[in-house]
């Protein structure tokens, strides 16, 4: 990543802001996107305190004026974009598909699919110009699975999927790499507005590695996504749970092992 120039929107806190300073001791040039700008620039004087180099740009992601001029700021004062971390997104529940208010569910397709096809609309057209770039979005192991009261996230997260495959079939070919993160259970701030309780039950019952994931642990493997060490991968919604999808395959029905007292069998 050394010397490459990029974006990550959602930067202001979590998987975000672990992706920009990575990308930043990766010795990548990152402008810092969010509507936060009190934490879109804490990541920002976090880069810098470490010697790499970052700037700030105020975008919310479901206002195309907004995406375009983040596109343009980063091809302004560099002359091209080299990557994407397209992350920024909302997490609302507690509605069932019945009772889920109309707004709710705009808001957050609006954000979490609407604004991730928004940046890939403008990052695309810089990439196709160059003939190279890498873009990873950010979805959700909720994008293969379903939990209830969570419609309009989980609806959104399987899109997210769907858009990351048409983009990267039709981008593959001029030197563009598209894939998605799906991470599970994550130490974020969103997480930490569960009760503590409710999340240590969610994770002993349903995550074999017995914790949440830190936000570092996913951008590692951004970053990694991002690098030319993946060239060969595209299209890929990559699953980093914990093994959080297992346990509902064993819940749905799938085989589990059995102690019959002289061995394990399945």
């Amino acid at each position: 990543m050394q010397g490459k120039v990029g974006l990550v929107t959602g930067a202001a806190s979590g998987i975000g802001r672990a992706t920009a300073l990575e990308l930043a001791r990766a010795q990548a040039h990152v402008t810092v996107a969010d509507v936060d700008e009190a934490g879109g620039c804490e990541t920002v004087e976090r880069i810098r305190a470490e010697g790499g180099t970052a700037d700030f740009v105020r975008c919310d992601v479901a206002a195309e004026p907004d995406v375009e001029a983040l596109v343009h700021h980063v091809v302004d004062q560099h002359g091209r974009l080299d990557f994407a971390h397209n992350n920024a997104g909302i997490a609302v529940g507690g509605y069932r598909v019945d009772t889920l208010p109309e707004d709710v569910w705009d808001h957050v397709m609006g954000v979490n699919l609407k604004g991730i096809w928004l940046c890939l609309k403008h990052e695309l057209r810089v990439m196709r110009r160059q003939g190279s770039g890498a873009i990873v979005n950010t979805a959700s192991v909720c994008g293969y699975m379903a939990s209830s009261s969570s419609s309009p996230y989980n609806t959104s997260k399987h899109g997210v999927i769907g858009l990351t495959k048409e983009a990267a079939i039709e981008s593959g070919p001029l030197g563009i790499r598209v894939n998605a993160i799906c991470p599970g259970f994550v130490a974020t701030p969103a997480a930490a507005r569960i009760d503590a309780e409710e999340m240590a039950r969610r994770v002993r019952e349903r995550v074999p590695a017995q914790r949440l994931a830190q936000p570092e642990e996913v951008a590692n493997a951004i970053v990694w996504m991002l690098s030319d060490r993946a060239a060969y991968l595209n299209g890929t919604g990559l699953v980093l749970d914990g093994g959080l999808m297992l346990s509902f395959l064993t819940l749905s029905g799938a085989p589990v092992a059995e102690e019959t007292g002289v061995g394990t069998r399945l």
